[in-house]
């Protein structure tokens, strides 16, 4: 289902389009096949090959591996000529001749992070291709058509001050839009005052609600005005009304027939000049069928209906969610969002239990663990990965466990024994010592180099005291 879903994406995103990948390396193939799983793309090993791609391909960008000469198949195609990354100074220099631009020129058998730095440049510079969200007052972003159809409907209740109950999973943005819906009415000039019923104890709903007086209750040492009083003349938001108890629910009911209320402890009779939204994540009806709400209240509340979508159902709107989130999180000081273009589309594919509410947090996770720097598929926790993981990334070769190491062990066990720990301590150290040689220093090759994660490598280095 969730794979159906993610193609359907894959078809409607503006800049998810076929990637053309001309590798006459196998490694460096598989290498971009882990970091690129949700691209699906043509594949090309050798120039005949790249003849045969239709020419209603779209080609965004293009990555030359191992010296292959593009210049005379990609002019001989009849469609603009893509910005690519070469992976050998021939492949650049080929390139320039082509008049292609080529983003950034990287050593053959790049590392995981120097190939995701590419990548991101690249994908920077296409983002212009994606036509920005619309911009509206309302503060929604709604390019997904279950969006759109939302917002079509709260355009209906513009200018007017009825009562709303607005219905929809937890985190789903059910505040956002109760607060687009009070800018839209003639109390737009006042307070928008919200209230988690589900937050407050039972035992101090009413006073929060309703304000209290001067030794109503233990610890009221000073008289304090409610919700209702702060929200006069503008909008009182009940988040999770489900959550209110019986006893509190039968006050609401008077407040909303009345139109008046008293603080606790007190006798004088307050007018409240409210317009009331009302929110839950709960399914009232059947809470009413339970003695779990009351059936009168409910018919008070729900006046204007609005169902929020869950964000599974809104998936076209992911990019531009993120987008604003980076924003809002780089005002807040946590730095600048990079986010590859495969760790995007893994996020566009999950599943979101947890609505916005769940993406926000991490995406924030995200710039504290990871900043300054792109963050690709390997860097997101395991479960909104689609594809394979970091440590699939190396490319090498898979053996069954203990093949060929039988043969090994006869020609260079001693017939005295040995030291195994000792003996396992000088390989280990002179394996690292080589393949730092080997690539000069550079420890996230060297890594690749052993099969191990670069983490892995630094730990051992530290270990032994090696110095890169």
């Amino acid at each position: 289902m969730q794979r159906n879903e993610s193609k359907q994406v894959s078809q409607s995103h503006e800049f998810e389009k076929a990637l053309l990948w001309v590798c006459a390396d196998e490694i460096a193939a598989a290498q971009l096949k882990v970091l690129l799983p949700a691209l699906q793309p043509v594949e090309v090993s050798a120039i005949s090959q790249a003849m045969s791609i239709p020419a209603s391909a779209k080609l965004p960008f293009g990555i030359f591996v191992g010296g292959v000469e593009p210049v005379s198949w990609l002019q001989s195609l009849d469609r603009p000529l893509p910005p690519c990354v070469a992976l050998d100074r021939a492949a650049a220099d080929s390139l320039a001749r082509a008049g292609l631009v080529c983003v950034q020129c990287l050593s053959p058998n790049p590392d995981y992070l120097e190939l995701l730095e590419s990548l991101y440049r690249l994908g920077s510079s296409a983002e212009t291709s994606r036509p920005a969200a619309p911009e509206s007052a309302d503060g929604l972003i709604a390019v997904s058509p279950a969006m759109r159809k939302l917002r079509s409907l709260l355009q209906s209740l513009r200018g007017k001050s009825v009562t709303v109950m607005i219905n929809g999973p937890s985190g789903a943005g059910k505040e956002l839009v109760a607060r687009a819906v009070h800018r839209m009415s003639p109390r737009n000039k006042g307070p928008f005052v919200p209230v988690n019923c589900g937050a407050i104890p039972r035992e101090l709903l009413e006073s929060e609600l309703f304000g209290h007086e001067k030794g109503a209750f233990t610890g009221a040492i000073s008289s304090r005005a409610g919700r209702f009083e702060m929200a006069e003349g503008g909008t009182l938001f009940l988040d999770e009304v489900g959550d209110m108890p019986l006893d509190m629910q039968v006050k609401i009911l008077r407040l909303i027939q009345e139109r008046s209320f008293e603080r606790v402890g007190s006798n004088k009779t307050l007018h409240a000049d409210v317009r009331i939204i009302a929110a839950t994540h709960r399914d009232l009806e059947a809470m009413i069928a339970a003695g779990e709400f009351r059936e009168d209240l409910y018919y008070r509340l729900n006046v204007f209906p609005v169902a929020v979508p869950a964000l599974a159902e809104r998936r076209e709107d992911i990019p531009y969610l993120i987008r604003d989130i980076a924003r809002q999180l780089e005002e807040e000081g946590l730095g600048r969002l990079a986010l590859a273009y495969s760790a995007e589309q893994a996020l566009i594919a999950h599943d979101w239990a947890g609505n916005v509410r769940e993406l926000t947090n991490l995406l924030e996770r995200l710039l504290i663990i990871h900043p300054d720097r792109p963050i690709g598929l390997a860097d997101l926790p395991e479960r909104y990965r689609v594809g394979q993981a970091e440590e699939h990334w190396r490319g090498t070769e898979v053996r069954t466990p203990g093949e060929g190491i039988c043969e090994e062990v006869n020609a260079l066990l001693p017939e005295e024994g040995i030291d195994i720990k000792a003996r396992i301590r000088e390989l280990e150290i002179a394996w690292i010592n080589e393949a730092l040689r080997r690539n000069d220093g550079v420890v996230s090759k060297a890594a690749l180099l052993l099969g191990l994660r670069r983490t892995t490598l630094i730990e051992k280095m530290r270990k032994y005291g090696l110095q890169s």
